[in-house]
């Protein structure tokens, strides 16, 4: 048995399995095996593991908390624990450090990355603000530190409107960088002095509105789920408008806030516009539904890249751990911190 570095931690025989590619860490199952060996590591370490809820199966139950990222974050700024394993991907695990700058943060790939975070750099958001120099920026949380540096207020999905209702209404908006939820929370507001910037997350930019149709006209007693970064929520609005669904069958909704819409639905069957992986947490909360994907393939790969070998790698010899520039995570700590304390909380399984 081998001793390696980060907190004096064991190495066992099974991280010896652990396959690297460039697609991810693989040759690991999660059976009991694994899972006696994530919660040795874990105490070994003082761990608390997070994981979202667009996470694979395994490690959504192997998890001390599973939620969305505000619910997450609200968890990273007031763990106990001395080491945050936040299985998402870069920029969650980013947040949790700015949070919790004395904690060690760890991401199980480094590699998972978010195509809505790279959709805007801190020089392109400080060129839009030199435009609007008496504009207030908000910020969705999918972006990098340094763009949350640059930001007033930080938000979610479902604390955007909440975010935005908070501004003085005579100030002007940039909202950044998912084109698709600023336009749910322009719509919603009804504010017309906010600036969308056009970026969007490739899993949910791609559940289309033909799709998302096709699948309600086939099920016209179902409900949608539909996450307002999904390029089909204006689809859904407009089915409800052409009286073609019932208005109070549609719910614009962040994940946490599926979750919670799950525990009341009447309904038997629910269509659900976001990730995959959201299908396996609406169906451990109502397991009495028939929860079905708009589009089954919508799978987003970095979430992915967190698997069962990632997790034993990272706990092992303490990978990958997520460093934030000081000045940098004491510029964006300010709109976090105004983030996690506007709107309500969502629960968290614990």
């Amino acid at each position: 048995m081998t001793t390696l570095t980060g907190a004096g931690v064991r190495a066992s025989s099974l991280a010896d399995r652990i396959v690297d590619s460039p697609a991810g860490y693989s040759g690991i199952e999660a059976d009991e095996e694994w899972i006696a060996e994530i919660q040795r590591l874990k105490k070994e370490r003082n761990a608390t593991i997070l994981a979202h809820n667009y996470q694979l199966p395994a490690i959504q139950d192997i998890a001390d908390h599973v939620g969305d990222s505000l619910a997450l974050a609200r968890i990273a700024a007031t763990a106990d624990e001395d080491t945050i394993v936040f299985c998402g991907v870069h920029f969650m695990a980013e947040t949790a450090k700015i949070l919790s700058p004395d904690k060690t943060v760890l991401l199980p790939d480094v590699r998972a990355g978010c195509s809505l975070a790279d959709s805007i750099t801190a020089e392109e958001l400080q060129a839009w603000k030199d435009e609007y120099p008496d504009a207030v920026v908000v910020s969705y949380v999918n972006t990098t530190a340094a763009v949350k540096a640059l930001t007033d207020y930080c938000c979610t999905s479902s604390n955007a409107v909440d975010v935005v209702n908070a501004i003085d209404p005579d100030r002007e908006v940039l909202f950044l960088p998912d084109q698709f939820l600023g336009q749910h929370v322009k719509r919603v507001t009804g504010r017309q002095n906010l600036h969308i910037w056009a970026g969007e997350c490739h899993v949910h930019a791609a559940i289309n509105g033909d799709e998302l149709e096709e699948k309600a006209r086939a099920n016209p007693d179902a409900e949608l789920f539909v996450h307002p970064e999904c390029g089909c929520a204006t689809s859904s609005l407009y089915l409800v408008g052409e009286g073609h669904f019932p208005e109070d069958q549609v719910k614009i909704l962040s994940t946490g806030g599926m979750l919670e819409e799950a525990g009341r639905t009447g309904a038997r069957k629910v269509l659900v516009a976001t990730e995959v992986g959201m299908i396996y947490q609406l169906r451990k909360a109502a397991p009495q539904v028939d929860f079905e994907a708009v589009n089954r393939k919508a799978a987003c790969k970095f979430m992915k890249m967190i698997t069962p070998a990632a997790l034993l790698r990272c706990l092992t010899v303490g990978a990958d751990e997520i460093h934030v520039d000081p000045e940098t995570a004491q510029r964006a700590a300010r709109s976090v911190q105004r983030m996690i304390s506007i709107g309500h909380s969502v629960p968290v399984s614990q």
